[in-house]
């Protein structure tokens, strides 16, 4: 490929995934957040591809402009379809960087799958290691009653609880640390998923334990999460996978909301590209 800004479809598990590419050099395959979709990556696309890395971003089956079947959003078949999607389109020597939910995807496709294809991996805002609070979890951040307060609004007014998330998704303490367009963008991009899609991979996120994967990383980590925030908020999750994966590299940035690839984009992208660079 040239470099240039390509757009294709790859059939993957029998469903259709959306992949836009850029740049030339060692793959960076970035898996977006929920209930977004790979445009949520739009603030680090020219920048990684400018820093000499060939970018791929796809939407996850039910999500974008990806296909929407019926069934198939756990982590293991979300992992399977990031295998085959590597698989498919040739990737080795690659970097994973899972956002938000796309954590997920990043950990179970390591204890599933290992390390062999893999450079190293990044977790940014991402859900590992386990977000549900249990008794053999007590620090995991997400109580059952918020989890059933979730999906009950999500089942009642979709665009309700998309607009209160957005604005949650990019709100550090008080403030709001994006424009009010970058809201709209986020609702639009949440529109695109399918209804069944957005229920089932709520209750992944909030139900998967990820610590056995964790335990399967044998490639360099960096852990990225800003310090405010309040959805997958910092010490139950970013900093528990730093301190489960030995020689892992921790950035927190310093004031930044849940969406700090958007909010703080001139920080996140200097670490990652850093990062990748190594």
């Amino acid at each position: 490929m040239d470099g240039s800004f390509s757009v294709t479809d790859v059939e993957v598990n029998g469903v259709k995934l959306h992949v836009e590419q850029k740049g030339t050099g060692r793959p960076v395959v970035l898996i977006h957040g929920w209930p977004l979709s790979a445009a949520a990556w739009a603030p680090q696309v020219d920048a990684l591809a400018e820093a000499g890395f060939r970018v791929v971003a796809y939407d996850r089956r039910g999500f974008g402009r990806s296909g929407k079947p019926f069934d198939g959003y756990d982590y293991d078949t979300l992992a399977d379809d990031l295998a085959g999607l590597m698989e498919a389109m040739e990737l080795e020597d690659v970097t994973l960087v899972g956002f938000s939910m796309g954590g997920g995807e990043v950990a179970r496709y390591v204890g599933s799958e290992g390390n062999a294809r893999l450079h190293s991996i990044v977790f940014a805002s991402a859900v590992p290691p386990y977000l549900m609070r249990t008794e053999d979890n007590p620090n995991g951040p997400l109580s059952e009653e918020e989890a059933q307060g979730m999906e009950r609004d999500l089942r009642e007014d979709r665009d309700a609880f998309f607009a209160d998330f957005a604005r949650k998704f990019y709100t550090a303490g008080e403030d709001l640390a994006v424009p009010e367009a970058e809201l709209e963008t986020a609702v639009e991009l949440s529109r695109q998923s399918d209804r069944k899609a957005a229920l089932d991979c709520m209750e992944a996120f909030g139900t998967t334990d990820f610590r056995a994967d964790l335990q399967n990383v044998r490639v360099p980590t960096l852990v990225l999460h800003g310090d405010a925030d309040g959805i997958v908020p910092l010490e139950g999750s970013g900093a528990r996978t730093h301190r489960a994966i030995a020689g892992s590299r921790l950035h927190v940035i310093e004031g930044a909301p849940h969406g700090c690839n958007v909010s703080h984009a001139e920080e996140f992208n200097a670490v990652l590209t850093d990062f990748l660079s190594r």
